[in-house]
């Protein structure tokens, strides 16, 4: 393949889940679907944590901050690739493809930095349950939150700069977004800084979470092991049930994806596996920590019946308004 300038490619041509036009309508429905349950469902819990006097705690402020994540991660990616999906055109801009490369690479990472922060509210609850309010606050959150949003700001920006400085060979990507491996394959040389930066920093930036994850529910398991008490353990293990789980979603898909040398890559397989972290978990989490959460169900029970009484007040005074027109 003969070698390009970089600057030559203006536009990158997105391949899309599947290049057989008859399963493109399929695609549509089923992404469509998937794509306004997982908004739905998690703006439903952002309202519930913002409304309902109940859920005024860190963890649900924290819980809430994580589906505002999930509505941003499938947001960046799957509107486009509806577009795409019923269009001949599949092409995106050069600025626009390296724009939401760095959107999704500080967005996906986000979402794990707040799932380390619940595992240490997790953690807090069971091991040091007395001191909770003292130890994890609202302003302790806020703070977190901030501190992890600047650093995976500069992550992001950093894997971005190396990728505007590679040699593209050609512009068909692989893929139904601008992700950082398809766009490596399309590199004229092997991009062995970018590599090196996924095996070393991005390993420290992402992993790092992981792995003090990993220690918080160690600890955890300590202090289970220890209560002597079945309603304390029984307690314990629903109030971590639940992150666990996503947990392990989360970062069995991205390991798949990410952590394994370029050579072993399969484009057609990685996109596959793409849909399960940016729409099928976004649309699962809401679920997930809904089900066997009382607090939460009954906020959303509230948020329901409040909304309904809102629209039934509404039409009430829209129908006495139109009354009284008539009579006067």
């Amino acid at each position: 393949m003969a070698t390009k300038n970089k600057t030559e490619v203006t536009e990158f041509v997105l391949l899309g889940l599947s290049s057989r036009p008859e399963m493109q309508p399929v695609i549509f429905v089923v992404v469509l679907v998937m794509y306004l349950t997982a908004v739905l469902g998690n703006t439903l819990l952002v309202l519930a944590a913002c409304s309902d006097p109940k859920l005024q705690t860190p963890m649900y402020f924290l819980l809430s901050q994580l589906s505002l994540i999930d509505i941003s991660l499938t947001t960046i990616t799957v509107p486009q690739m509806l577009v795409h999906t019923l269009s001949v055109d599949r092409s995106i801009s050069y600025d626009c493809c390296m724009t939401q490369l760095f959107f999704f690479m500080a967005v996906g990472s986000m979402e794990v930095y707040l799932l380390a922060s619940m595992a240490y509210d997790r953690y807090v609850v069971i091991c040091d349950p007395l001191r909770y309010s003292a130890i994890v606050s609202h302003n302790l959150c806020l703070r977190i939150t901030l501190t992890s949003w600047i650093v995976v700001s500069l992550n992001s920006v950093l894997y971005t700069v190396l990728v505007i400085r590679l040699t593209f060979c050609g512009n068909q990507v692989t893929h139904f977004f601008c992700d950082i491996t398809p766009l490596l394959k399309l590199s004229c040389t092997r991009p062995v800084a970018n590599e090196m930066l996924i095996f070393t920093e991005g390993v420290a930036v992402v992993g790092s979470p992981f792995f003090f994850i990993w220690g918080s529910y160690v600890r955890i398991g300590i202090a289970i092991a220890h209560m002597h008490s079945f309603a304390a353990l029984r307690k314990a293990l629903s109030t971590c049930s639940s992150h666990i789980l996503v947990v392990l979603l989360l970062f069995g898909s991205l390991a798949r994806m990410y952590l394994k040398p370029s050579s072993s890559y399969d484009l057609d397989q990685d996109r596959q596996i793409a849909v399960f972290y940016t729409l099928v978990s976004p649309m699962l989490n809401p679920l997930i920590y809904s089900l066997r959460n009382q607090d939460v169900k009954g906020a959303l029970w509230r948020l329901f019946r409040k909304l309904h009484t809102s629209d039934w007040l509404s039409e009430k005074q829209r129908m006495r308004s139109k009354f009284m027109r008539t009579k006067g």
